[in-house]
């Protein structure tokens, strides 16, 4: 797969992912469980009953071979903090998902990077082995003509050696990289997902320390986050506090009469019998747990507070120092292009001299394997160089975007 790719299929099948969008749609449902008071409901059954005595059922309603009610809320103060409470949650929770959107996209692009680099470096160690081979042989050679010391042979058969052990190293580092990224993208641990080279866009980075800053406090979903969880505790103290106030709730009732239950009781019967008022509860004494509770959420509200200065702090150091990290980075990866500018340099020089007698072979190899090990360094730092700047673009808030 592309870079591209892995992050689409990661924001769609990872785990994490699908658990966090689950979490969203349970508080949307939440919304509409509020909602519940404040919407008609009507009820329809029979009250029909043999009756001795008085005509009355057995809920204390007349009763009646037919009978239908609704109820519904008017005046709830509670219960409409109380749904202002969940509607917040809920977005909570939606800023929630979006923020493992992001934390997906990051952890996919960096693995992608990493089995990306490690592929480079098998591909770079495997030329280097074939060459030590071939100095080995020189080296051979030329200690059974007696024009170098036995103890060369050793020399180069010790490199070799750790030549192979850093070949089969890092071919083992990237197969855990391939099945790690595989997992993240939701795919059985026994897959492998192998990064494939494409042309991306350079993404746009902050040209100042001060502009990442402003750009990382205004995209944070994490500040975002706990914004929303203030804003619901505010509900919820209100919520407690309007506990006293009236309650008015809109009532109406129907009922189909039968006469034989009435006609030796009243000298009027009236066979349609109907309702419909407003049904006014005043709370009298209330207890102490509703204040207890909105002193409770008072606490709560202090410590988001404090939780968010606390972040904002984090965020300024965060974004500060990966800042200064992608220029080290990038001062790192001018220093290795120059090492590998020089050494790639130094070859062609060595072959020429070659070419006329001035150089031998074991020197030329010798520059080729200083070649060898520049490129790794130069890959290292090109990785290193990447890393940097996914991490910046995922504090300022821009990472989604940049790999879309």
């Amino acid at each position: 797969m592309t870079l591209r790719q892995a992050v689409e299929v990661a924001l769609k099948e990872n785990p994490d992912l699908v658990l966090a969008r689950l979490d969203e749609q349970k508080a949307q449902e939440s919304v509409r469980i509020a909602k519940d008071p404040f919407v008609p409901k009507v009820y329809a059954g029979s009250g029909a009953a043999k009756v001795w005595g008085y005509p009355s059922s057995i809920e204390g309603a007349a009763p009646a071979i037919i009978q239908s009610r609704t109820d519904m809320a008017l005046f709830n103060r509670p219960k409409s903090f109380e749904l202002a409470r969940v509607r917040e949650n809920a977005r909570t929770a939606a800023i929630a998902t979006q923020s493992k959107s992001d934390e997906i996209a990051f952890q996919t692009a960096s693995l992608f990077l990493d089995a990306q680099q490690m592929m480079r470096n098998v591909q770079s160690l495997k030329p280097e082995m074939e060459s030590l081979e071939q100095v080995g042989q020189a080296v051979k050679l030329r200690v059974e003509e007696g024009r170098a010391l036995p103890i060369e042979n050793k020399r180069v058969a010790a490199d070799l050696a750790r030549a192979h052990q850093r070949y089969e190293a890092a071919g083992d580092d990237l197969e855990y990289a391939q099945a790690s990224l595989a997992v993240v993208l939701g795919f059985p641990a026994g897959d492998r997902v192998r990064p494939v080279d494409e042309e991306r866009a350079t993404p746009e980075i902050p040209a100042t320390e001060q502009a990442a800053l402003e750009q990382a406090f205004e995209n944070s979903k994490e500040l975002r986050r706990l914004e929303s969880q203030l804003q619901a505790k505010g509900f919820e103290v209100r919520e407690y506090k309007s506990t006293p106030l009236p309650i008015v709730n809109l009532v109406a009732q129907y009922s189909l009469l039968a006469k034989s239950n009435y006609q030796d009781f009243f000298t009027h019967f009236q066979r349609n019998n109907g309702e419909l008022g407003v049904a006014i509860t005043i709370p009298l004494l209330t207890g102490s747990a509703p204040k207890a509770m909105a002193a409770q959420a008072r606490l709560d509200i202090l410590e988001l507070r404090t939780q968010m200065n606390q972040t904002r702090n984090r965020i300024q150091l965060d974004t500060q120092k990966s800042y200064q990290d992608l220029q080290k980075a990038e001062a790192s990866q001018n220093v290795a292009r120059l090492d590998l500018d020089y050494a790639r340099e130094q070859v062609s020089v060595l072959l020429a001299q070659l070419g006329e007698g001035r150089a031998t072979e074991q020197q030329v190899e010798d520059s080729r394997l200083n070649e060898q090990e520049r490129w790794i360094v130069f890959y290292d730092a090109q990785h290193g160089v990447e890393k940097a700047k996914l991490s910046l673009l995922r504090l300022t808030g821009a990472l989604l975007a940049a790999l879309r």
